[in-house]
């Protein structure tokens, strides 16, 4: 349908999420709150400091401002409630499914338990149900840390494995290829879990990392992933397989200045099931519909394209084909009752 897509109608769009960092949803106003509870000094006492600290230009100092702000997360309630403001606003922009990361990595290395992480996190998703959002949990390994400890997180992680859909691997990409995690990937895949990880965009040896990713690791999904087209062979590979990639723009365009929009254009020319999600809207300005908006904006989208997103969405999450089913059955009555 060649009618353009406006954000009416992407605030009323079904839709899954499924690149979302927990830590990333932290708002000025619940930091402020949870450093006055915790009695952590933070160094801002108001909502515009704490705004004007989340300065960067590159994955690097992103990075250098985001793991500081996660020293007000102290109790299992302090993830709990994180969890569920994020859940309750994905409820407002109406995605019906999401996969959430989190990094009890950046919280177990200043003494904060992983038990009060993950059930935290799992509590918020359990009550998010009553109104209705199916969320799940996946467990990330930072890749700046050592293999040996995302081996130790794993066997952590045990006890608590039914409350974890799926591994990730996020943060510095430089010099943390994929294949440092080789070993404890089987491992995940052994034990039952479901597996993705950061590609970040426009990153020293980009390609060589997506191709350890696809080809040898074998992931399920691409978080990121967008410097595929820079080879068209792999860019195949992901079309023949239905690998999902996880397009976040407005994190892309104040990371690198470029919201990668041209490369996803050509990636969905190719049927490859490119989905948009919000990445740490906390720090980037938007939560899942301004991504939308962003991208259908920047680019005059049809319902059509913006629809086709959608429905990458669920087919590339992890759920059942019942479940991809209903999911997409539910988008083409909105668009039908739209029309």
């Amino acid at each position: 349908m060649t009618q353009l897509a406006t954000r009416d109608f992407i605030d009323g769009l079904p839709k899954a999420e499924l690149h979302l960092h927990l830590e990333g949803t932290l708002e000025p106003e619940l930091k402020l709150a949870l450093a006055q509870k915790n009695g952590v000094d933070i160094g801002q006492s108001t909502i515009e400091e704490v705004q004007a600290s989340y300065n960067f230009n590159s994955l690097a100092s992103f990075l250098a401002v985001y793991y500081p702000a996660m020293n007000v997360l102290q109790t299992e309630d302090d993830f709990y409630q994180l969890a569920l403001t994020y859940l309750k606003k994905a409820h407002q922009e109406n995605v019906r499914y999401a996969e959430l990361f989190f990094d009890p990595q950046a919280h177990m290395t200043r003494g904060v338990a992983f038990e009060a992480v993950v059930n935290g996190f799992y509590r918020a998703c359990v009550d998010a149900r009553a109104f209705n959002v199916d969320a799940h949990l996946i467990m990330c390994f930072l890749r700046d840390l050592s293999a040996e400890s995302a081996r130790q997180l794993l066997e952590i992680a045990k006890p608590y494995q039914a409350k974890i859909l799926g591994i990730g691997l996020d943060s510095d990409e430089h010099h943390n290829p994929p294949l440092k995690f080789l070993r404890e990937y089987g491992d995940a895949v052994a034990q039952g879990y479901r597996i993705t990880m950061h590609a970040d965009i426009d990153q020293v040896d980009s390609i060589q990392h997506i191709q350890q990713a696809l080809e040898i690791i074998r992931v399920e999904r691409l978080d990121h992933g967008t410097n595929i087209v820079e080879n068209p062979d792999l860019v195949d590979w992901v079309e023949q397989l239905k690998i999902g990639l996880t397009f976040c723009p407005l994190s892309n365009r104040l990371v690198a200045d470029d919201m990668k929009d041209r490369e996803v254009l050509e990636l969905i020319d190719h049927n490859v099931k490119v989905s948009i999600n919000s990445d740490d809207p906390a720090y980037f300005g938007g939560y899942i519909n301004d991504n939308y908006e962003a991208n259908t904006t920047k680019n005059d989208l049809t319902i059509d394209q913006v629809v086709q997103l959608a429905k990458n969405s669920f087919e590339t999450a992890w759920i059942s084909d019942f479940q991809k089913q209903t999911y997409l059955a539910e988008i083409d009555a909105y668009v039908a009752d739209y029309l």
